[in-house]
């Protein structure tokens, strides 16, 4: 466990040794750095699912939701630092134990794992649809080896996923502090700006051109109760997208003052709002009801010009890249997890080679298997945004705020919190029943 944030590590000397001041300040992380991981922790591979939920809510309810839950969001984020800290953790699991005791740091651990290790495989089955394609409903969608080399052995999805998990996945999940994967994740974010600014280019132009498609602003409720329900479906996809509170406490603790996290998950998450609301409304324009759960994958129709077959490479290409440069931070967190949960008393992971190989390489290996094994996005997309998402994202932030330990919770936050707390359990409980529904009817027919 890391020591209490206000526990001197050494005695109190006096400024004599300037030795140490120096190498204190450079392991302090910049806010701009933190500003990009959490930005990057936040816009993940829940983006390429966004313009699907865009298809089943319509525009306003998807634009509406986006909105109220990156508030809810950025409020959960300022209710779990602010009880850190009060308290003497440094990690989300620690102030679940304050507050809950032994049980209630497992629950966090547990679906910290779940979250982060089902993201790892949503990005990897993306970058899998990417590099070598997708077969959906009988429809083939090309990857971009297949488009631009054919069909050889080399470019299936096992040996493209495998060649990007040696060479790349694989070299930047061994960073041992975030702070060193800054550089990567801003590019990370300009690649998804990138994505974003090339999606809407295709759209204003299929737009002059009189080639979008008609979009809904409210959803269809054909089936009575039925579809009413559906809509529920649809909502934990965003709440997925804007689920980063599991890296909240290694970027901000890796800051000057801890607290000023708060101020960069905030930045981040009214960038990625805008950044959702863009691409879900002009990829739904381009694609309409044909947009798929991975939207990347609707990106390889032929297009009438050479400059928008270059564009549509570019935007699956540039996407794909940016999902391999985020990864490295959910293998970050979900290493840390795990090494907390399995060995709680011994020193810090930084500094044992031998516990650090022996949690990242079966990580890696086991998220690699389970690419090749799952086809599709969105009823993983569901399942997490229904379960795990949810409780990091609103359900525990909540609980932790009326637990109250610490005694500095206002009246204000407790309500905040209860609100909170009845919206997530609400709309997990119908989303899962409703999943849970539709698979049923489904095996039927």
């Amino acid at each position: 466990m890391a020591p209490a944030i206000n526990a001197p590590l050494l005695p109190n000397l006096e400024p004599s040794s300037s030795s140490s001041s120096p190498s204190s300040e450079e392991k302090h992380g910049s806010f701009a750095g933190a500003v990009f991981n959490v930005s990057t922790s936040i816009v993940g591979a829940g983006i390429m699912s966004i313009p699907a939920a865009f298809k089943v809510l319509g525009v306003i309810p998807s634009l509406s939701i986006i909105v109220i839950i990156a508030w809810l969001s950025n409020v959960s984020a300022g209710f779990l630092m602010k009880s850190t800290l009060a308290g003497e953790s440094t990690t989300y699991a620690g102030v679940m134990k304050e507050s809950f005791g032994k049980s209630g740091s497992v629950a966090v651990q547990m679906i910290t794992m779940v979250v982060t290790f089902g993201a790892m495989i949503i990005f990897s089955i993306i970058i899998g649809d990417v590099l070598s394609g997708n077969e959906n409903g009988g429809v083939i969608h090309l990857g971009l080896l297949q488009e631009w080399f054919g069909f050889h052995w080399w470019n299936t999805r096992f040996f493209g996923l495998l060649f990007i998990f040696v060479f790349l996945l694989l070299p930047l999940s061994l960073c041992r502090r975030v702070d060193r994967l800054a550089f990567s994740s801003a590019i990370s974010f300009l690649l998804a700006l990138l994505f974003v600014v090339i999606s809407s280019v295709l759209a204003i132009i299929a737009l002059v051109q009189g080639k979008t498609k008609n979009p809904r602003l409210f959803p269809e409720l054909n089936n009575g109760g039925e579809s009413f329900f559906n809509l529920f479906t649809a909502s934990p996809v965003i709440v997925t997208a804007f689920t980063f509170h599991f890296n909240l406490h290694p970027v901000g603790f890796e800051l000057k003052d801890p607290l000023d996290v708060i101020s960069a998950s905030r930045i981040s998450v009214i960038l990625c709002a805008a950044i959702y609301s863009a691409t879900g409304l002009f990829c739904y324009l381009l694609f309409g009801d044909g947009t798929m759960s991975d939207v990347l994958v609707n990106f390889d129709q032929t297009s009438s010009s050479s400059i928008g077959s270059l564009l549509n490479d570019v935007v699956r290409l540039s996407y794909a890249i940016h999902l391999m440069l985020v990864f490295p931070l959910l293998i970050f967190s979900l290493r840390a997890n795990l090494d907390e949960l399995l060995f709680p008393t011994e020193m810090s992971l930084v500094n044992d080679d031998k516990r650090f190989f022996g949690l990242t390489f079966p990580l890696l290996i086991s998220c690699f298997l389970a690419a090749i094994a799952i086809p599709d996005v969105w009823y993983f997309f569901q399942f997490l945004g229904s379960t795990s998402t949810v409780s990091i994202a609103f359900i525990f932030p909540a609980a932790i705020v009326l637990r109250n330990v610490n005694g500095i919770s206002t009246l204000r936050e407790k309500i905040v919190a209860s609100v909170m707390l009845v919206l997530a359990v609400a709309t997990s409980i119908i989303a899962i029943s409703t999943n849970i529904y539709s698979f049923t009817k489904t095996e039927e027919t």
